[in-house]
């Protein structure tokens, strides 16, 4: 439906320009010197209402001196028997210079039928007979004028699309750009690594994941989820990714609750999309265990401990941000313990459909952590998740955007 909507867009908008270009430009090629002046005298209420304008030539030779001349012609009459270059050869140099929106109509006798047959099997778009019948010359140019205009309303879409897709491209770059790449992204330290991923639906997604040191013994953390998807969910997901980091790591920073109402205000004021983003962000006490987090309305995150058994972190409650600017965010606390891996992922990891519409579900991630041997680095846990994710949706399409965040507090050193 959105390809529908935007081909419909720059349809509309290409038709709108090519009604600007009121003057066809037309070669009439023909040796027969009095044709210059019944083209002229036939269609001289187009020619002074600017619709036509005609540029003439009397051989092939001189045609494409005309061609080069005028690089706006977009049709062209030619006759096939000329002196010195002949109509076929010049339609062949004409298809040489792979101008879709450059069409030929070939002229030549009614009995000449095996040169207008040639003259088709190598590109012309029409032809007529002689003697003229200027009637059906008409026609036959405004036919192949209206084709013309098709063809250029296909260019400048195909131009548009390109120069979408470009955009996008550059797009993803930005996206892929701001997140965290680094991994370990902490190589010297002992008691902590991560890793995440985002795999987005469309060329580039809504979902966000961040962390960063606060000081030597504190990591912020924090995963969430755009309400929509594509280009608008990226830039609200690149607001709300800038604006946590510049509230966290700004020196007048407070405490996990007060910059996180902070922020949510900031990002329900003059919400007019009305989007709104689910999130579960903390911080880990790298000398304890400690985490300190709010639910945003966010999925719950999954806990490996290191004897292998897997809990689900119970949900507490908490609103999504940018619904409710005064919302009172408030503060829970789990422990991990040395060994453990903290597993944060969004929606589109449960919710990925394969062709037989079964979901991947909470039960897969569960299994997914229950099998893994204790010795795997969270790089490693989250490769073979996406591995198996992309193998259980198979040719289907992604339905949602695909985040996850996993963090292993390290052995006690």
């Amino acid at each position: 439906m959105e390809a529908f909507k935007l081909t419909q867009v720059l349809r509309n908008f290409g038709t709108n320009q090519l009604k600007k270009l009121t003057t066809m430009k037309i070669l009439n090629v023909d040796d027969e010197l009095d044709m210059e002046m019944l083209i002229s005298q036939r269609f001289r209420k187009q020619i002074r209402d600017k619709q036509f304008e005609f540029v003439f030539a009397h051989n092939g030779i001189e045609a494409l001196e005309k061609l080069d001349e005028h690089e706006d012609i977009a049709l062209i009459l030619s006759d096939i028997n000329m002196p010195e270059m002949d109509g076929l050869t010049f339609l062949s140099m004409v298809n040489e210079r792979k101008n879709p929106a450059l069409k030929a109509v070939m002229v030549s006798a009614y009995g000449d039928m095996d040169n207008i047959r040639v003259a088709m099997n190598r590109g012309a778009y029409d032809f007529i007979t002689k003697p003229i019948n200027f009637e059906d010359l008409e026609i036959t140019i405004n036919k192949t004028i209206e084709h013309i205009n098709m063809v250029k309303l296909f260019q400048h879409e195909r131009d548009q699309l390109v120069a979408i897709k470009n955009d996008l491209d550059i797009a993803k770059e930005i996206q892929q750009s701001m997140l965290p790449k680094e991994s370990p992204p902490f190589p010297d330290r002992l008691d902590i690594d991560l890793h995440a991923f985002l795999e987005p639906a469309k060329v580039v997604g809504g979902d966000l994941f961040d962390y960063f040191l606060l000081d030597e013994n504190h990591l912020f953390f924090i995963i969430g989820d755009v309400s929509d998807k594509g280009i608008p969910a990226a830039l609200f997901m690149a607001i709300t990714k800038a604006i946590f980091k510049s509230h966290f790591l700004s020196p007048t920073y407070q405490n996990l609750t007060d910059e996180v109402r902070q922020v949510n205000h900031f990002l329900s004021t003059n919400n007019n999309s009305f989007m709104f983003v689910t999130a579960f962000m903390g911080i880990i006490n790298l000398k304890t265990g400690s985490v300190e987090y709010i639910d945003a309305g966010h999925e719950p995150p999954l806990i490996r401990r290191k004897d292998g058994t897997v809990e689900t972190v119970k949900k507490q409650g908490g609103l999504a941000l940018a619904i409710d600017k005064d919302y009172a965010y408030t503060p829970q606390s789990l422990q991990l313990a040395h060994g453990d891996t903290f597993f944060l992922y969004t929606d589109g990891a449960t919710d990925a459909n394969n062709r037989e519409n079964d979901r991947y579900g909470f039960k897969r991630l569960e299994e997914h952590l229950h099998a893994l041997s204790g010795e795997e680095t969270p790089k490693e846990i989250n490769d073979s998740l996406l591995a198996k994710l992309k193998e259980f949706i198979g040719e289907e399409d992604q339905f949602d955007d695909i985040t996850v965040l996993t963090i292993h507090y390290k052995e006690d050193m």
